[in-house]
């Protein structure tokens, strides 16, 4: 399996006989959206992009699925990644219910996963929804994300997590496949959005103790930290670095810059 970075939290993954792109940005730097539902203060959850994409869309090629943790926030999916996501570039997409339902307006070919239920693509590449939560329960759309499991035969069990905080529901699925997860894509980045009134101090994606609670529940032979750096909403990576390397999974971590490449074998 081979695992290209794209920055935020999109990596092309060539794997088994298939091809696939997780939450697709392309747009360019210095584009600046917000991450609030439309009834809030767009200024509140504001976030600028700092890095310029490695790729656009006509050099990134074909995609068997596009893996789309969820669809309502510019850095997992902006516009340029959305234009993809309807092209006939990419055959299916695969993502939560909610975001299927709004996905599925624009194109044919959208599964959406629960936690637990599954997909086949190429030949016997099955995917598996996995438990997330972007943020503090009861917040609008926190639970319209999902994470992916890929696993194929004589391929690296893959673990992407999404956008997400640790819950009880993401400790139990990760119990369930300890010692089964080659590879764990680890969406990491502490966000918060402190101008936030309420909201200022809650998290919405991992802090590094808790990527290294993952790693401890899921006992993964590589890690890949994404959605880390690149925009302003990330908390900085020194943390998340001196965390991992100086934890007993420092020589499992394997630091992607945008462009860069890293081959995973198979078990």
């Amino acid at each position: 399996m081979r695992v290209t970075y794209l920055g935020t939290a999109s990596v092309v993954l060539d794997y088994a006989d298939s091809r696939f792109i997780t939450d697709p940005t392309f747009d360019p730097e210095g584009s600046t959206y917000s991450m609030a539902p439309p009834w809030l203060p767009g200024t509140w959850f504001d976030s600028t992009k700092g890095y310029t994409s490695p790729v656009v869309p006509p050099e990134v090629g074909r995609f068997d699925a596009a893996l789309v943790s969820h669809d309502h926030h510019f850095d997992n999916l902006d516009l340029g990644g959305r234009a993809l996501v309807r092209s006939d570039a990419v055959a299916t997409v695969v993502t939560n219910p909610p975001a299927a339902r709004r996905l599925g307006r624009l194109r044919d070919r959208v599964v959406g996963l629960a936690a637990g239920a599954s997909t086949t693509i190429g030949s016997g590449i099955h995917i598996t929804g996995v438990p997330a939560r972007h943020g503090p329960r009861f917040t609008p759309q926190v639970s319209q994300v999902t994470g992916f499991l890929l696993e194929g035969a004589g391929e690296p069990g893959v673990w992407i997590t999404g956008d997400t905080v640790m819950t009880p529901a993401l400790r139990a699925a990760a119990r369930v496949h300890k010692g089964e997860v080659d590879v764990l894509v680890v969406h990491c980045g502490a966000v918060r959005f402190p101008r936030a009134p309420l909201l200022g101090r809650a998290l919405f994606t991992f802090t590094p103790a808790q990527v290294v609670e993952l790693c401890e529940l899921l006992e993964p032979r590589v890690v890949i930290p994404v959605h880390r750096s690149g925009w302003t909403h990330f908390q900085p990576e020194s943390e998340l670095r001196a965390v991992l390397d100086g934890s007993r999974f420092g020589d499992r971590v394997r630091w992607l810059e945008p462009g860069e490449s890293t081959e995973v074998s198979g078990t």
